[in-house]
């Protein structure tokens, strides 16, 4: 909720939450017994609705949506006025359901929703297919924010870390490597599975790589024709300084000055870079008047005991202190993940796998 701060700036709180498999019953995620008790659906709203109405974001991005009209009663019964949703979930067989979905829920008008698709020109020219197509539809959404205006807001859930196929399932092709499907991996020595392996790894990371860098291109082609500042939020699956992702925040260039003469002030190289880079939220609230102390950055999901950060919110150059196009800055960064390092099976059983991340922007007044 917006609220004044004590130096006469206001406060704005972004969100992103991944939810978990949230399906109402008697429907089913991926398989035909993973439907919740109504005692389980309704201890996984509860724990949805307290984190709501504690953390008061005034705009969050969701991701694993399954069931978008309970969303949307849940996000309205907290305040939050406006929600949108634009892709379905895919149905595997009468109530069972895969692929969820990414949504947007906001206390101030959302004034236009789109979804994004990947350019089918530039897919072809990175070697890709031209009907390539995100894993899961990115949802843009521009929001009436106050003291900033149209913001252009951004929701993903990219590719996951799982392979592009069951490596279980595959067996050895003729020796021109080409790998067949059959019901048993017993032709295949533990050599080959790890080599299996790796191929599905680094076709799940091509895949999660392009969705990146196709998105930034659709971000900064939207960003050219408004200027709306753009915050970009969600699950990435991956650690953002990790190379299949570096194209979203990279300002590495071999783009000669030249090649921008006669833009006027965007001419500048060094000025573009600014206009439509984006930045992790983190790193600009550590280099922020607000940062207490440098300290080890809570991880957002943890696979066993091995903790990572994979929810991110990015944002582009009006909330950079340091910019001179400044609108705000960060001035908090949460991590809420007592459910993870200290769970309560009363509290947390049917919480999340991840931590939300939330951030509070100070407006300049």
């Amino acid at each position: 909720m917006l609220s004044t701060h004590s130096d006469s700036h206001y406060q704005l709180k972004i969100a992103s939450f991944n939810l978990f498999n949230f399906i109402a019953p008697p429907d089913a995620f991926y398989e035909f017994d993973n439907i919740y008790t109504q005692e389980q659906w309704q201890k996984k709203l509860d724990w949805i609705t307290k984190y709501l109405n504690e953390h008061q974001p005034d705009v969050i991005g969701f991701q694993e949506v399954f069931s978008p009209d309970e969303l949307q009663s849940l996000t309205k019964s907290c305040g939050l006025d406006y929600f949108c949703v634009l892709d379905s979930p895919q149905v595997m067989d009468d109530f069972i359901y895969s692929k969820p979905v990414v949504a947007l829920a906001s206390r101030y008008p959302i004034k236009q929703a789109v979804s994004v698709n990947a350019d089918p020109g530039w897919a072809a020219k990175m070697g890709l297919e031209s009907e390539f197509e995100f894993s899961r539809k990115p949802l843009r959404a521009t929001v009436e924010l106050p003291k900033l205006g149209l913001c252009d807001c951004y929701v993903v859930h990219f590719k996951s870390k799982r392979t592009l196929f069951d490596v279980q399932q595959s067996k050895a092709g003729s020796y021109t490597g080409s790998v067949k499907e059959t019901s048993s991996a017993a032709e295949l020595n533990i050599g080959q599975l790890l080599a299996v392996e790796a191929l599905g790894q680094w076709g799940s990371s091509i895949q999660r790589g392009s969705e990146a860098a196709l998105l930034r291109y659709a971000m900064v082609e939207r960003r050219s024709q408004t200027q709306n500042p753009m915050i970009l939020m969600g699950d990435f699956n991956d650690i953002l300084s990790d190379g299949v992702l570096a194209a979203l925040t990279s300002v590495d260039t071999r783009i000669k000055p030249q090649t921008v003469i006669g833009q006027g002030a965007m001419g500048d190289v060094a000025h573009q870079l600014g206009f439509y880079r984006l930045q992790d939220a983190y790193d600009l609230y550590q280099a922020s008047q607000y940062s207490l102390s440098e300290q080890a950055r809570p991880a957002t999901h943890y696979f066993f005991a091995k903790g990572s950060v994979l929810d991110y919110i990015l944002l582009s150059s009006e909330f950079d202190a340091k910019n001179d196009l400044s609108l705000a800055e960060v001035g908090r960064y949460e991590t809420y993940d007592r459910h993870l390092i200290n769970p309560s099976f009363e509290h947390d059983s049917q919480s999340t796998d991840h931590a939300p991340v939330m951030i509070s922007l100070a407006i300049r007044g």
